[in-house]
C-alpha cells in the first residue's frame, strides 16, 4: 500500500480526518437505542450485528460466478465480502476515514443477493416485473431494515443511517422516493460518505481480481488470454522477470496480489489528491462534493478493459451460461409455483402483514442459498422428493 497518502497532520487524535464519518455524530437509527457503551462505537455495533446475522451466514453458500457445488475453492459471497472488507479497511485507514464504518458497509453490501449470483438476480427481477421489480441493493437494505428477526424491540438490525446509506449503492429515483432520507441522495444527486465510496471501489477491486483467480482455477480462461489484457500483462511480465522459474498457482497468486496492490495504491493516491483539492471539513461536505474516491484515468481504463474481458471470456463462457440457464429456470419455476399456490410456502411467508405476497415470495427466494434453492426445486418438481 502506498506511503504517499494524506499528510498525518490532516488527522486528529482519533486518527480520523475531517472528512471521516464519526459515530458520535451519526444521523441515528430508525428505532432509538441506548448507546453501546465505551467499549465499542455505534459503527462497531453495526459491524457486530451484521456478522451475527442469519443473512451473513447464508453468504457462505451463495455463489459469485461458480455455483456452490462446482468446487470448494471458488469464492462465495461470504469470502468476497470479507475480501472487500479487508481492502476497504486498508484504504480507509490510509485516507483517515472511519475503518469501522467501511468494514460494516463492506460486510453488509451483498446480504440481499439471490442464489446463483447475477443470473439469480436477473431471473427474480423478471419474475417481479409486474410487482415492482427486484434489485439486490434494495434487498440488502430490506434485509437489515425488515427481514432479520433477532431483536425483541424491532424488526431488522436497526443499523445506523450511515451504514444503511452505504449499503444502498444503486437505486432508481422511483424506488428512492419510497425510502425517505436514506434514498434522498439519488433524487438530489448527492454522494454518500467517503467510507461508502471507498466500499464501492473496493468491491470492484475484489471481484475483478478474484474472478481472474477463479476463472484461471476453473480452466475456463487461460493465462495466454489474460496476457492480452493490459493490467494482467504488465504484472505477469514483472513476476516472470523476478521469478523466471515460477509457474502454476504461485505465478497466478503473485500476479493477482500485485494487481490488487497497484489498484489500491492508485486509488489512495488519486483520492488523496481529490481530498486535498476539495478539502471537505465534514462527512456532509463529502456528500455535497463531486465523487472523491476514484482511480486515475489510466488505471480506470485498465480496470474497464479487464471488466470487458471477464464479461466476454468468463461470464459468457458456454459452461457458465449453461449453469446460468439452469439457475434462471429454477428461480422462475419456484416463483411461479409459490405465486400459484401460497400453501407451498413456509408459514411465515404465506400471509405477509402488508399483503404483498409477491414481495414475500421474492424475500423467500432471495434468502435461499444455492443448494437450498436446488433442493427446494427438487422437492416441488421431482417425483419421489419431499
Amino acid at each position: 500500500m502506498s506511503e504517499t497518502t494524506i499528510p498525518r497532520a490532516a488527522t486528529g487524535a482519533s486518527g480520523l480526518a475531517p472528512w471521516a464519518a464519526r459515530p458520535e455524530t451519526t444521523r441515528g437509527r430508525r428505532h432509538p437505542e441506548a448507546p453501546p457503551g465505551a467499549e465499542r462505537s455505534e459503527f462497531q455495533r453495526d459491524r457486530d450485528r451484521i456478522v451475527h446475522s442469519t443473512a451473513f451466514r447464508r453468504l457462505e453458500y451463495k455463489t459469485q460466478v461458480f455455483v456452490n457445488h462446482e468446487g470448494d475453492l471458488f469464492r462465495t459471497r461470504l469470502t468476497h465480502s470479507i475480501e472487500v472488507a479487508q481492502i476497504a479497511r486498508g484504504i480507509a485507514r490510509a485516507l483517515g476515514a472511519n475503518e469501522d464504518l467501511a468494514e460494516a458497509i463492506a460486510l453488509a453490501h451483498d446480504l440481499g443477493h439471490t442464489p446463483f449470483g447475477h443470473a439469480g438476480q436477473d431471473a427474480l427481477d423478471e419474475c417481479m416485473r409486474e410487482y415492482g421489480g427486484f434489485e439486490h441493493n434494495l434487498q440488502s437494505l430490506r434485509t437489515v431494515d425488515v427481514l432479520e428477526e433477532r431483536y425483541a424491540a424491532f424488526d431488522g438490525l436497526n443499523l445506523c443511517f450511515e451504514t444503511r446509506e452505504g449499503i444502498l449503492k444503486h437505486c432508481a429515483p422511483v424506488d428512492a422516493e419510497k425510502l425517505g432520507e436514506v434514498g434522498r441522495r439519488f433524487i438530489v444527486g448527492a454522494q454518500p460518505t467517503l467510507e461508502a465510496q471507498i466500499c464501492n471501489l473496493a468491491d470492484e477491486i475484489a471481484y475483478n481480481n478474484h474472478d481472474v483467480d477463479d476463472g484461471l482455477r476453473s480452466g475456463l480462461i487461460g493465462i495466454e488470454q489474460l496476457e492480452q489484457v493490459g493490467l494482467f500483462a504488465t504484472h505477469v511480465a514483472e513476476v516472470r522477470r523476478l521469478y523466471p522459474a515460477l509457474a502454476g498457482r504461485r505465478l497466478v497468486h503473485e500476479t493477482v496480489r500485485r494487481m490488487i496492490n497497484t489498484l489500491v495504491r492508485d486509488l489512495i493516491a488519486t483520492t488523496a489528491g481529490n481530498l486535498a483539492r476539495v478539502a471537505p471539513q465534514s462527512a456532509d461536505e463529502v456528500r455535497s462534493a463531486p465523487p472523491l474516491v476514484a482511480f486515475s484515468a489510466a488505471i480506470h481504463a485498465q480496470q474497464r478493459e479487464m471488466k470487458h474481458f471477464l464479461r466476454e471470456a468468463l461470464y459468457r463462457h458456454y459452461q457458465v451460461l449453461r449453469m446460468t440457464t439452469k439457475a434462471q429456470r429454477i428461480i422462475g419455476e419456484l416463483f411461479a409455483a409459490f405465486i400459484a399456490d401460497p400453501q407451498l410456502l413456509p408459514p411465515r411467508y404465506r400471509s405477509p402483514p402488508d399483503g404483498d405476497r409477491p414481495r414475500a415470495v421474492a424475500d423467500y427466494i432471495a434468502g435461499m442459498t444455492d443448494r437450498y434453492a436446488i433442493k427446494e426445486h427438487r422437492r416441488l418438481f421431482a417425483v419421489g422428493e419431499s
